[in-house]
């Protein structure tokens, strides 16, 4: 698959666009004044408990307490606040050795908040969700810090390795090697992208990630709850880190320091793939020139329109979301049912995109065209699975239901990605009222009345077309063009033009120069 990641800087932030198969399927956005992102780590300070909900709020900063759950502690919440208060008190010029750290008793999973967090402590937690719509941040104890081939998580010594490497060999291997390589006290993740990579790659990589867990040790030194301990990458490298992969061809960044930055990466990463960063200069812009423009405009309305003539009408509730496929003017056969599965088929690809364009999390109820067949419903589920199977975010796609509806969960991560297509109109400047035609006939009399007054001949009025044809509409000498003629004594031209708003009009002299008033 051709993958493409176009990177527009702007005053106001990042725009980060990824394209497959020239087709836009992720629009990321890192304001320059972001203040929260997922994967930063935070010390804060419990404020209060909620026993009914079994759970925390913690300060950490924002406007409104994070949520902290009980089940987003970790087993070694213990161990967390221990280590949380040994670092902050630690006043040697050297941080402890975690090696040797004294981990704690895992603590039950249907253990009470209070039982943990009763004493209101200070604690190290990460963003694992960011503030949507009236709520925080919502919180995990379960730290992880993510490389390029494997994810570091303090306090375990368990090694798992991802699913999605198929060979049972080559996992085992990996296994081995990072049993061998890793210390005391930290689990280690074998991400999928680790597949066939030697020690000396994994090594450097677990390296990298040991030395920022000694950066969150020296950081907690002396720290005052709240405050920020270790900021994720920028939202630019943290991309490139979990998608680039063999089949990514291209990268253009308009911006000179975030090119240099960039290349760096992947130069360090991925030295191969140095040679497909470049630095945009023209003076179009970046996202019109490589049409991502054009696609976020046709993308992101209420209607979304497919090839064969369907159409989607996706709207969101405060529940969930309702995505209903409706049928279009092509048909692929005579039989209706291949019809409606064919439909169904684009339409699902759509929908697989819109989810991850639009970042749409939570339930998604989609209502297809209704089909007969159990195995046509079964394929299409089917072929649904694996639309969505590039996904990052966690999902699960039901069978379709007696009424023909499909349900989708969707892991929600951040705010939905929510793009206003729509633009003022000129001639109502979004009020949706616009002068009534007695009125504007008024005006423009008012104004023929002066020019004529002045001694203006050979007037000729543009308008927009259908206010021509109300002015000229008319038998004979019945049209109001032929009665200002016959009350002003002169001879007055209308011509439409087709780009004026409606009730646009301007008067021209005889040498077609446009009268200001």
């Amino acid at each position: 698959m051709n993958k493409e990641l176009i990177i527009n800087a702007t005053p106001q932030g990042v725009e980060i666009a990824l394209l497959e198969e020239k087709k836009l399927v992720e629009i990321h956005n890192e304001k320059t004044d972001a203040s929260f992102g997922v994967g930063d780590l935070y010390l804060g300070k419990v404020k209060k408990l909620i026993p009914g909900l079994n759970a925390a709020f913690v300060d950490v900063g924002f406007e409104k307490d994070a949520f902290l759950h009980y089940t987003d502690l970790s087993p070694y919440a213990r161990s967390i606040l221990k280590f949380t208060q040994q670092s902050i008190n630690d006043k040697s010029e050297q941080v402890f050795d975690f090696s040797k750290f004294e981990v704690e008793p895992e603590i039950v999973k249907t253990g009470k908040i209070n039982d943990v967090l009763g004493g209101k402590p200070n604690v190290l937690v990460q963003i694992l969700k960011e503030p949507i719509a009236a709520k925080g941040p919502r919180l995990s104890c379960e730290i992880s810090l993510p490389g390029r081939f494997v994810v570091l998580t303090p306090f375990n010594d368990i090694v798992a390795v991802s699913k999605k490497i198929h060979s049972s060999e080559e996992r085992k291997r990996l296994q081995k090697i990072v049993e061998a390589i890793k210390t005391k006290n930290f689990g280690v993740i074998v991400r999928t992208a680790a597949e066939g990579k030697n020690t000396a790659e994994l090594h450097e990589d677990l390296t990298a990630l040991v030395n920022t867990w000694k950066s969150i040790q020296k950081n907690l030194k002396n720290a005052v709850p709240p405050s920020k301990i270790l900021s994720e990458q920028t939202k630019t490298t943290s991309m490139l880190r979990d998608l680039l992969t063999e089949d990514f061809n291209k990268i253009v960044v308009n911006d000179q320091n975030i090119f240099n930055d960039t290349r760096n990466y992947i130069q360090k990463i991925a030295p191969e793939k140095a040679e497909i960063v470049s630095h945009y200069a023209n003076g179009v812009a970046i996202f019109d020139h490589f049409g991502i423009t054009k696609q976020v405009k046709s993308a992101f309305g209420k209607t979304v329109n497919l090839p064969s003539g369907a159409y989607l009408i996706i709207e969101h509730t405060e529940a969930l979301h309702v995505i209903d496929v409706n049928s279009g003017y092509k048909s692929v056969s005579n039989n209706q049912e291949e019809n409606a599965f064919q439909t169904n088929v684009e339409a699902a690809e759509e929908i697989a995109r819109q989810l991850r364009l639009r970042d749409i999390g939570g339930i998604i109820v989609v209502d297809f065209i209704d089909m007969k067949l159990p195995d046509n419903k079964k394929k299409l589920q089917d072929v649904m699975d694996g639309f969505m199977r590039p996904d990052r975010a966690k999902h699960a796609v039901l069978p379709i239901s007696k009424f023909g509806l499909m349900q989708i969960t969707r892991q929600r991560m951040r705010p939905e990605v929510n793009i206003n297509t729509s633009e003022v109109c000129p001639s109502c400047n979004g009020t949706g009222k616009i002068t009534s035609t007695v009125l504007l006939e008024d005006e423009i009399e008012k104004k023929l009345l002066y020019l004529v007054t002045h001694q203006h001949k050979d007037l000729t009025l543009y308008v927009h077309p259908i206010l021509y044809s109300h002015l000229t509409k008319g038998w004979l000498f019945s049209s109001i063009r032929h009665k200002w003629n016959r009350k002003f004594n002169t001879k007055i031209r209308i011509a439409p033009n087709t780009n004026y708003n409606i009730t646009e009009f301007h008067f021209f002299d005889k040498d077609d120069e446009q009268i200001k008033f």
